[in-house]
């Protein structure tokens, strides 16, 4: 943390409810101090909650040890340095190409193997060994918008060979390698636009899920996305997927068992996921989803990772809101997205 950094005020209002949830989001952000008994503690820490006179919040434990307090003996609130410097230092490995398993990783950060996945998981959002996949997979989107040949980007990428690569896409990148590298190429894609109460929906799907949902857009939007696609309008299985999607969209929180088909980098999937988790009715600010990832002062990156999002209300971003409570921008406009949150408080 960074000396303007914690000398920051801490927001109360958003301090003590996320005390009071345990939010896990928040360790490391503040710590709070319970003046009575003289312990400050992570906003998580599983003890009794203490009456709210009681308690002060710190910018860290340096600043309660000056006010004379003592860490909690439970939740150990002086670790989450040392736990931030074990999740860097498997990060460090795991992206400098070394095996990395569970055990490997516990040594090199002096945890247990099951500490550092739960440290690591809780940081970063994904376990260490879909943190290396989802970082190859990364790596192979990125070669493969630059190899002449498909087969030079599997092996830059870190696979030991095309079969490996095409097994560990299997059911991820939704399209084929080449169809990823060229718009579409090979893959058929049905479509419709309906008629919903909240306008003119755009909806999409290869035969593994989703892959656009927007509103106000038509054909020429779509083809643009994959140029070289086969677009197919309707179809009798498309029927049934777009009646589950349209309810879904009418009440929305429902549809989590829609199948998706997108794909985003290591991040973007994490937010993605990360807002999938959001209860229906709840909203959570920019800064509270970046802490909820394990990365604070990624706010912009969130936002850049809303906007990445190609299936609207199904992976949820109308559900996060700018800091001072209003409601931020929204890629359909701000009468959709309140109408969506308006429906899910109303279920």
């Amino acid at each position: 943390m960074t000396k303007d950094e914690s000398e920051a005020p801490i927001d109360e209002q958003q301090a003590w409810p996320a005390v009071l949830r345990r939010d896990r989001a928040f360790d490391g952000q503040f710590v709070t101090g319970v003046m009575s008994t003289g312990i400050y503690c992570r906003p998580s820490c599983a003890a009794r909650h203490p009456a709210r006179e009681n308690v002060r919040f710190f910018a860290d434990g340096a600043q309660a040890r000056a006010a004379g307090l003592r860490p909690c003996k439970r939740c150990l609130p002086d670790d989450i340095a040392r736990d931030e410097a074990a999740v860097r230092a498997a990060i460090d490995a795991i992206r400098g190409g070394e095996r990395a398993t569970l055990d490997e990783l516990g040594s090199i950060t002096g945890y247990s193997p099951t500490h550092i996945q739960r440290v690591f998981k809780r940081a970063v959002g994904l376990s260490p060994a879909a943190y290396a996949r989802a970082l190859k997979e990364e790596r192979a989107r990125d070669a493969l918008s630059g190899a002449p040949r498909v087969t030079d980007a599997i092996y830059d990428a870190g696979y030991e060979a095309p079969s490996r690569f095409y097994a560990a896409m299997e059911g991820r990148m939704g399209m084929s390698v080449s169809a990823w590298k060229n718009g579409g190429r090979g893959v058929t894609i049905r479509w419709a636009v309906v008629e919903t109460t909240l306008g003119p929906m755009l909806v999409a799907a290869t035969d593994r899920g989703v892959c656009r949902l927007s509103f106000g857009e038509r054909e020429d939007a779509l083809r643009a996305r994959f140029p070289h696609a086969e677009l197919v309008e309707g179809g009798a299985d498309f029927a049934q997927l777009l009646r589950r999607v349209v309810a879904a969209v009418e009440r929305p929180g429902t549809g989590a068992d829609i199948p998706l088909d997108v794909q985003g980098t290591a991040f973007q999937e994490a937010c993605w996921q990360a807002l999938r988790e959001i209860p229906p009715g709840e909203t959570r600010s920019y800064g509270e989803l970046a802490a909820a990832l394990g990365k604070p002062n990624a706010s912009r990156a969130v936002g850049g990772a809303n906007g990445a999002n190609n299936v609207a209300v199904l992976i949820p971003c109308h559900r996060v809101i700018a800091a001072d409570g209003g409601l931020g921008g929204y890629a359909y406009g701000t009468k959709i997205k309140e109408e969506l949150l308006k429906r899910e408080r109303d279920e």
